[in-house]
């Protein structure tokens, strides 16, 4: 894990910019810092810091090269860099080095840049092809690492974080004033649908793709992984897809242990942290050392299922409990280190956890980012499920109707999903996503109008939420807050999940497996019976990580609603008076994460304007 920047065109970067952007990518990689420089009909300038996880000696450093001028700096993982090295090895190519770091370069060059398909990983890369005078952006197919990119008239900048960017670039950009009313009125599960980011101008290389940038400095883009969409087997049996999900999950779990430094375990009460942890344990005899936020609000408090799979378990465990001590100061430090606004409060508490990951020792983690949206974790998910069976299984319906409302209606708060005629009724309904919209949008001086939309991906409604939630919706969203509060304490996140043999077979599973007897999650669940505590696993619960900002911010202080009212450039965007009117120590769910948006979305602004 690292961090990587650069520029490539005709400008003369100064090696004074070069050393602040090294400084600026400490976090990423404490380790060893260079950068590597070319001069062609373009400029080039690779920059990179190490964090040490795989082949910890110094052969393993990047910027790495080749004797002809060729360059990478990759930031992540390549875990089947083994199986790669064997396939290389029998081509007569020999390798110097213990890591993945050279079987990914000498891949990309000896195979081309195609050969990535073949990678199972987590990525971020610059590769710089010197005969040809080109470079490589590319990124892994679920956007597990970062990677911007701002195209100026005298050539490409890039870099994992937009504070790199704008170092060697000597400004900051404008602030994309549109994006930041995304943010605020529809809330994280928006700004990723689309290809803006909270500065104009700056974009994202995509998940799944690379793109080419020749000596003209023209861009061109390219996908090297498109999943399939609405090719179910349907001579899958319970029994076959139980067991082919097992062992593609203990496979994915076998490769992300691979690493030369102890590994730390994301532990929640839930099924997902609960099956890898289960994995890791029982199939691996990892020693597996669990970390928890420990959340005392009951409405989302996990601490005995926490407790319980920590002693069925037998895990060194360690827990937080989260305190409101220096919470604007925290979370400014932390809206500083991300460019932007903390997209949700668990992610303020995830942030602090990895400090206790990092306090300890640890330089990875692994958590459970994915298995929602691959295996159905979110309450509308059955909802979308029973309207699947209304229409396709109606001999069955009756008795799924009965599971829900036996197992599940009495954990849903959402007014719109306590409805399971929610998609019956209009299969275009989307009001419990976007919750309270139009009252939000009061508060803005200026009119915005941006309703919620969704990507064709399936034709089954179910699978195209899920399909949503993995590519616009949830997962990057996640990936991003993962990334980066790991980072800020130099640990590496891991998220077997995140697999493409595995999710290409889920893909293939059709659709009435996914859910039954009321328990969303049921193939995860009966693949892990046999060694995961039967409580959690039996557990229909959906708690979620969140916590109330009421936990953190008293609204009846003055000293604070003073502060969050005085003069700020938020306020060209929020009306102040009537923000001053929704302050409340009695909160809903949707008023909560408002006034949490607000609140970043006012640090943020007085940081960057």
């Amino acid at each position: 894990m690292c961090g990587i920047a650069g520029y490539f065109g005709k400008r003369d970067i100064e090696v004074s910019k070069i050393k602040e952007c090294q400084m600026l990518m400490k976090r990423r990689g404490p380790n060893h810092c260079d950068y590597f420089l070319s001069k062609n009909t373009n400029n080039l300038v690779l920059i990179h810091s190490r964090l040490s996880i795989i082949d910890l000696g110094s052969g393993s450093n990047q910027p790495f090269k080749n004797n002809i001028g060729d360059a990478m700096s990759f930031n992540g993982e390549i875990y089947n860099y083994k199986e790669i090295k064997k396939k290389l090895a029998r081509k007569d190519i020999d390798f110097k080095t213990l890591g993945d770091t050279e079987v990914l370069f000498k891949l990309i060059k000896n195979m081309g840049i195609n050969s990535l398909e073949s990678c199972e990983g987590m990525w971020a890369f610059v590769f710089y092809e010197k005969e040809n005078e080109k470079i490589f952006l590319s990124r892994d197919r679920f956007g597990e690492k970062p990677l911007f990119y701002f195209e100026d008239s005298d050539g490409i900048y890039f870099g994992s974080e937009p504070k790199f960017i704008f170092s060697l670039l000597g400004r900051k950009l404008p602030i994309n004033f549109s994006h930041i009313k995304r943010y605020l009125i529809n809330g994280y599960k928006s700004i990723f649908k689309e290809k803006d980011t909270f500065f104009d101008g700056l974009k994202r290389v995509e998940p799944s793709s690379y793109y080419e940038i020749d000596k003209n400095l023209v861009l061109k883009k390219n996908k090297y992984w498109e999943p399939k969409f609405d090719f179910y087997n349907k001579k899958l049996t319970e029994f076959d897809i139980v067991s082919k999900s097992y062992e593609l999950l203990r496979k994915s779990v076998e490769l992300r242990l691979r690493s030369d430094v102890p590994i730390a375990f994301c532990l929640s009460g839930g099924v997902d942290s609960v099956s890898l942890i289960s994995i890791a344990c029982r199939e691996f005899d990892y020693k597996v050392h669990g970390f928890s936020i420990i959340n005392e609000d009951k409405r989302y408090e996990e601490l005995d299922m926490i407790n319980y799979a920590s002693k069925t378990l037998k895990l060194k465990h360690t827990k937080k409990t989260l305190q409101n001590d220096n919470f604007f100061t925290n979370l400014k430090k932390q809206i500083c280190y991300y460019d932007g606004p903390v997209l949700t409060i668990s992610y303020y508490a995830q942030w602090r956890l990895m400090k206790e990951i990092s306090g300890q020792g640890y330089k990875v983690s692994i958590s459970g980012t994915g298995a929602d949206e691959i295996y159905t974790g979110y309450y509308d998910h059955h909802n979308a499920f029973l309207s699947y069976m209304k229409r396709f299984k109606k001999d069955e319906y009756s008795k799924c109707l009965k599971d829900w409302e036996d197992k599940v209606k009495k954990y849903i708060r959402n007014p719109f999903l306590r409805n399971e005629k929610h998609f019956m009724e209009d299969i275009n309904e989307r009001g419990h996503i976007y919750l309270n919209q139009n009252k939000f949008k009061e508060y803005l001086v200026d009119e915005f109008n941006e309703d919620f939309y969704e990507f064709k991906y399936s034709d089954i409604l179910l699978r195209n939420r899920m399909s949503n939630e993995m590519f616009n919706e949830t997962v990057p969203q996640i990936l991003h807050q993962d990334d980066l509060n790991s980072m800020y304490y130099s640990v590496e996140n891991r998220s077997p999940f995140l697999d493409k043999d595995l999710y290409e077979f889920l893909l293939q599973v059709p659709t009435e497996f996914l859910i039954k007897n009321g328990y969303g999650k049921y193939i995860l669940r009966e693949s892990v019976k046999r060694i995961a505590p039967p409580d959690i696993i039996n557990n229909p619960r959906k708690v979620g990580f969140n916590m109330p900002l009421e936990n953190f911010v008293n609204f009846n202080e003055k000293k604070t609603e003073k502060m969050l009212l005085e003069d700020s450039p938020i306020f060209e965007i929020i009306d102040r008076k009537k923000i001053r009117n929704s302050f409340s120590d009695k909160l809903t769910n949707s008023e909560s994460k408002f006034l949490f948006n607000f609140i970043n979305a006012k640090f943020f602004m007085e940081a960057y304007s």
